[in-house]
This record gives C-alpha cells, sequence and structure tokens, in this order.
C-alpha cells in the first residue's frame, strides 16, 4: 500500500506544479498591476498572449507606460502586431512618449514603419530635440594657385522624422559636404582667401541643399581646421617638365640613332665603292696580258709603268707625316 506521507508528498508536488503552469500561461501579478495602472486588459487576454507567442512580460509595460503618458489610442492589438511583425515594442513606445513630451508630432504608424525600417526610432526623437554633432574626416582641396588645403568641419544635424524612412543616413551627409567643400575652396582664387574667410565655405555649403533626401537637417556647417597641405601647382609643374624633358631625349635618341644609321649606310657605300675599284684593278693584270699577247705593250714599256709606279710609291711615302715618337731619356 501507499503511505498516506507519499501520497501527500505527491498531492503537494503536483499543486506546485500546477501553480507554475498556471502563472505561466495565466500571469496573474501582471495583470494585477496592469489593473492598479488603470489598463484595462483580462486575465483571458494575458493567456492567449502566451498562446500566440507574445510575451506579455513586454506588451503590458509597454501598455501601462503609454496609458501613464497619456497615449490612450494604443491599443494592445496594434503592440502584438509590431512585435509579431518584428518590431521593438519597448523602443516604439519610448519614442512616442518621448514626441509627445517635446511636442513632436508623431504617430504610431510612423513610428512602428520607422522601427521596421532598421532605424532606432528613439534615438531619432532624441536627436530632433537635442541635434547631433558629425565630425568630418579631412577633406583635401586645392584653389586656383595649386595650394592644397586640409579642411575639416563639423556639422550640425537635427533628425527629420517624417524623412527617416527611406531617407539617407550620415555618410551621404559626410558625403555632400565634402564634396561642397572641394567645390567652394576649388573656386577661390587664392589659398589666402580661403584662410582669412573660412566662414565663406560654410555660406556655400550651406547654399547647397544638402540635406535633400536624406533623414537629416542640416542646422550648421562650422569649419573646424584648414591647414596648408602640398604645392599642388608646382608638383604639377615638375610632373610636366619631366614630361618635356623626357620627351626631348627620345627625340634626341630618335635623331641620333638616324644619324648613326645614315653614318652605317655611307660606309657601305664606301666599302662597296671600294668593292668595285678593287674588282676594276684586278682587270689591269688581265689587261696587260691580253697587251702582251697582241703585242700592242712591250717589254720596255712595262718597264717604264713599273718605274713609275715605284717613284709615285717612294713620294707617298714622302709625303706622309712622321709620327712624332717620344724621345728616350739620355743615359749617363
Amino acid at each position: 500500500m501507499i503511505s498516506p506521507t507519499f501520497l501527500t508528498m505527491i498531492l503537494i508536488g503536483g499543486g506546485i506544479l500546477f501553480l507554475v503552469i498556471f502563472f505561466h500561461y495565466v500571469p496573474f501579478f501582471l495583470w494585477l498591476s496592469a489593473k492598479v495602472s488603470g489598463v484595462n486588459i483580462s486575465l483571458v487576454q494575458l493567456f492567449l498572449m502566451r498562446i500566440r507567442n507574445v510575451p506579455p512580460y513586454i506588451i503590458v509595460p509597454a501598455m501601462i507606460e503609454a496609458h501613464k503618458a497619456g497615449l490612450s489610442t494604443i491599443t494592445r492589438d496594434e503592440l502584438e502586431a509590431h512585435y509579431l511583425a518584428g518590431g521593438h515594442v519597448e523602443k516604439v513606445v519610448h519614442a512616442l512618449v518621448s514626441a509627445s513630451k517635446a511636442n513632436i508630432e508623431l504617430s504610431f504608424q510612423m513610428a512602428t514603419a520607422i522601427d521596421l525600417a532598421g532605424r532606432d526610432v528613439f534615438q531619432a526623437v532624441q536627436m530632433s530635440v537635442n541635434p547631433k554633432v558629425i565630425d568630418t574626416p579631412p577633406v583635401y582641396a586645392v584653389a586656383k594657385n595649386g595650394i592644397q588645403l586640409v579642411t575639416k568641419a563639423r556639422v550640425t544635424v537635427r533628425a527629420n522624422i517624417k524623412r527617416l524612412v527611406g531617407g539617407a543616413g550620415e555618410d551621404t551627409i559626410l558625403a555632400r559636404v565634402g564634396e561642397g567643400i572641394v567645390a567652394s575652396i576649388g573656386s577661390a582664387d587664392s589659398h589666402k582667401d580661403v584662410l582669412e574667410h573660412p566662414d565663406s565655405i560654410s555660406k556655400v555649403v550651406l547654399h547647397k541643399g544638402l540635406d535633400q533626401g536624406t533623414a537629416f537637417e542640416i542646422l550648421s556647417i562650422d569649419i573646424a581646421d584648414i591647414d596648408i597641405g602640398k604645392n599642388i601647382g608646382a608638383e604639377l609643374q615638375i610632373d610636366q617638365a619631366n614630361a618635356d624633358k623626357n620627351i626631348a631625349q627620345a627625340k634626341a635618341e630618335e635623331r641620333r640613332a638616324m644619324a648613326v644609321a645614315s653614318e652605317q649606310e655611307m660606309k657601305a657605300k664606301a666599302q662597296e665603292a671600294r668593292a668595285k675599284v678593287i674588282e676594276a684593278e684586278a682587270e689591269v693584270p688581265k689587261a696587260m696580258a691580253d697587251a702582251f699577247r697582241s703585242g700592242n705593250l712591250g717589254i720596255m714599256d712595262y718597264c717604264k709603268i713599273k718605274n713609275i709606279e715605284a717613284d709615285t710609291s717612294m713620294r707617298e711615302t714622302i709625303a706622309k707625316p712622321v709620327s712624332s715618337s717620344p724621345k728616350k731619356p739620355l743615359t749617363e
């Protein structure tokens, strides 16, 4: 038989298990907190939230916060639908309460759309109340006189609630401000004008309407620092001079190569002419032999020719300049 003590332990354990399951699916204390706060919600609705996989501990505190802030138009079904869509219920309610206290027009539909778009709607409301300062990276620009300026600016922006959905972010603002700074400095005749009047950059950039299509409204653009960089104009002139020098050297090398080719061609022609002379001189002995055979040339004539050749060779040798040879030192 089962002892009474064991039965008592089974009953106590079963009762505890029943209470745990009951308070899990029927959050009684959460319902009591809602009733005390003036939020009208039933235990059946809390049980059905559990069935729909909607945590009551997120929906009910949001409803209490909205009710205490005077936002009675927000319903439980809207909060549940936003949670099931993947939104952040707490941030949306915080943003609506902050917007209401700051007299900023923000509807529940707009807040949920901003949240589902991936933006922090509560932070956006805070930026509408307290503008944010964005520091731009160093912007390099060159004035007309060729001097480079390195500029840093601070952009004060305020979130535009109506353009948060589909509006561009901070990166677009920084890119447009950098473009405006480059254009403003590039239109200056001298870098000295920019250094004397840095506020001219802010005026030019602000008049361009750089916040169009973005989720922000630009309040001011302040130049934080301007430094003088490289002399780009001088570097470009040096590069151009080097390029011109290289071109001139290439043309000179081309003319030298053509002259060398022409010289080699003339040498080849001279060698060809010498070859023809040697070829013609080779025919002389043959002609003399034919003259001997035919009787047109006698032995005395041949001797006279040799004497003339010897005399000519002697004259040429005498006419040649004597090469100066170094004198030998006299030895004692």
